[in-house]
């Protein structure tokens, strides 16, 4: 089966102001799926037709750059769209908490270091907050659509919460104003998806 184009689960004018509808649309019909027919392309015929996305980027061959850019476009942005909600913002409770101050000291530096990642990338891509097996948190970012599934990127933890840094995500509503995109996104952020996907993950 060829991966699909995911649906997003809200309108495209639903995250403003932090993130304009026109953003959301190109960003969603244009980019996300351009990695989606260029993902299925470059497996075409191949032995990774068929499997996962998950299992394509773990078991990734780093110099076939058509399957590590548009696969792990497509997997990068189906993560974004599922962090992100129009009910967002505040902070997270339970578990995630517990660890966020564990791992971190409180939520505010979380923050800090999230944001520091995000808009430190040189060029275009993506910072991570991922989970490791017992439960430790780690912030890191990584190049174009690089992210911590991959062997020997960044991380190599679980992506639970990831920001695309990427000049077409923002460049619309926030030109060169990084750091303000990267504070709106903590606006929007869907802490319960990311709850749920560090308590599978870690």
């Amino acid at each position: 089966m060829a991966f699909e184009l995911p649906k997003l689960p809200y309108a495209y004018d639903a995250l403003e102001p932090h993130l304009d509808a026109r953003t959301m649309e190109i960003h969603h019909t244009k980019h996300h799926n351009g990695y989606t027919a260029k993902l299925n392309g470059a497996i075409a015929g191949t032995d990774l037709e068929g499997q996962s996305i998950e299992d394509i980027l773990n078991g990734m061959d780093m110099a076939n750059g058509a399957v590590r850019n548009n696969g792990g476009g497509f997997y990068n942005h189906t993560l974004f769209w599922n962090v992100l909600s129009p009910n967002g913002g505040g902070t997270p409770n339970g578990e995630l908490a517990d660890a966020i101050n564990s791992s971190f000291g409180s939520f505010e530096e979380f923050k800090d270091k999230f944001s520091a990642a995000a808009g430190t990338r040189f060029g275009s891509g993506w910072a991570w907050l991922c989970v490791h097996q017992g439960g430790k948190l780690e912030i890191c970012s990584t190049p174009n659509q690089d992210n911590p599934l991959m062997p020997g990127v960044a991380c190599e933890g679980f992506p639970i919460l990831g920001l695309d840094v990427w000049e077409h995500a923002y460049y619309l509503n926030y030109q060169n104003r990084r750091p303000d995109y990267v504070n709106a996104f903590f606006n929007v952020i869907n802490w319960e998806e990311v709850v749920k996907l560090y308590v599978e993950n870690k």
